[in-house]
């Protein structure tokens, strides 16, 4: 091919990408309104056990779950549905991110509870199939990806809010080999975009009562999307003065190390950053915490919700045998999300004490991965009990307010 055939080609491509991002504007404009939770009888959760350890660990959130939810289930104010077609193997068969009759299950759902699927890379036995997280995120326009990280005996209470439909992921699988010598991958950024994902960190920082809210970019070199998320955010900012949040911006390069900085860290409350920003600084933050497999997210539509793990599906873990020994504390942690974002908040608090008594305090139950520690299913055992025990509360704040 020459090179004017080549440009020829990637012109086409490139035009078919751009109406598809004129369609997706469309949808946007247009609008839909936000669930009202407490409109719903029965509120359904559907539960995607996913692949590797995230058939381990799903199983174990969702016990914790129906738990939690025991009354409203015995009453039919919830119900439970197990979709069980979102494994690697099924989409693998049928050539696509979700499969059509899984996604159909997955839209007559309220909110999903997601384990960790895998995502083919290159050399792996798996066709080049989407990330079934990227597809599901598109599908049900679950734009907020939201992660909570708190290490509450280091002042560290953060919320992350990641843009989860555009970016550097959104056309991810889409980008194009122009010749044998040069390959070109697309990043995307809207107004509409960039305004609602700033706007619901503002509106966080507003009902929490959290006073900054700081935009993670690289606008002083990526002019174009990451200066249109910088100016949206200083644009926002303007209608929130009066409830006195300050509004800042860093780089993301820089954010990295101030993470790690316990003359600055503790300073942060309320993050919003782009797609892969978002992914990139969230497990530095999780790692803080204790590990990726600490950290829970919940990804946010006006009509639907998704909570998940932050990490992957771990196979080198099943490969040996370890899978018993996954940590499956980003699973309960998200399940936490969930009961919150379905109205259920004073449980959501209990689980999220439970969590981290079980996780931070002198009480640690200790995960390895390994035969050294111990197994999910004892740590949720003894979350559980955590969970019901009356000096709950009195044993948080003890390790807290150490």
């Amino acid at each position: 091919m020459d090179r004017n055939e080549a440009i020829e080609r990637a012109k086409e491509h490139f035009g078919r990408l751009i109406e598809e991002q004129f369609d997706r504007i469309e949808m946007m404009k247009a609008g839909k309104e936000w669930v009202d939770y407490r409109t719903l009888k029965p509120i359904i959760i559907g539960i995607c056990w996913g692949d590797g350890i995230g058939r381990i660990i799903s199983k174990h959130a969702q016990r914790v779950l129906e738990y939690m939810l025991r009354e409203e289930i015995a009453s039919g104010v919830v119900e439970f549905r197990v979709i069980k077609g979102l494994t690697i193997e099924n989409r693998a068969r049928v050539g696509k991110a979700i499969p059509d009759d899984v996604l159909e299950e997955i839209k007559n759902c309220h909110v999903i509870l997601k384990g960790p699927t895998t995502t083919p890379r290159a050399g792996d036995e798996w066709p080049n199939i989407e990330s079934a997280n990227v597809a599901m995120r598109r599908e049900l326009d679950l734009f907020a990806n939201v992660r909570p990280v708190k290490i509450p005996a280091e002042g560290i209470d953060w919320c992350f809010f990641r843009e989860n439909t555009e970016g550097a992921y959104v056309l991810g699988s889409r980008g194009i080999d122009v010749t044998e010598d040069l390959s070109i991958d697309f990043k995307v950024l809207t107004e509409q975009g960039a305004e609602r994902i700033i706007r619901m960190a503002f509106e966080h920082a507003k009902n929490n009562g959290l006073k900054r809210v700081t935009a993670v970019t690289k606008s002083n070199v990526v002019k174009t999307t990451d200066g249109r998320f910088s100016r949206m955010a200083k644009k926002i900012a303007e209608e929130y003065k009066g409830f006195g949040i300050e509004q800042d911006e860093w780089y993301i390069d820089i954010m990295t190390a101030k993470l790690l900085d316990p003359a600055r860290r503790g300073d942060f409350e309320v993050l919003v950053l782009p797609n892969l920003y978002g992914d990139i600084l969230t497990d530095e933050a999780a790692q803080l915490q204790g590990g990726v497999g600490t950290a829970g997210s919940a990804n946010i539509g006006k009509r639907w919700a998704m909570f998940e793990a932050i990490h992957g599906s771990a196979p080198r873990m099943v490969a040996e045998g370890r899978d018993i020994y996954a940590d499956p504390s980003s699973m309960i942690r998200a399940s936490a999300m969930l009961l919150r974002h379905t109205g259920f908040p004073e449980r959501a608090v209990q689980l999220d004490m439970a969590i981290d008594i079980c996780g931070q305090s002198e009480h640690k139950i200790v995960i390895t991965g390994r035969d050294t520690g111990a197994t999910g299913e004892e740590l949720t055992t003894a979350l559980l009990k955590w969970v019901d025990d009356p000096d709950l509360e009195k044993e948080w704040k003890k390790f807290a307010e150490a």
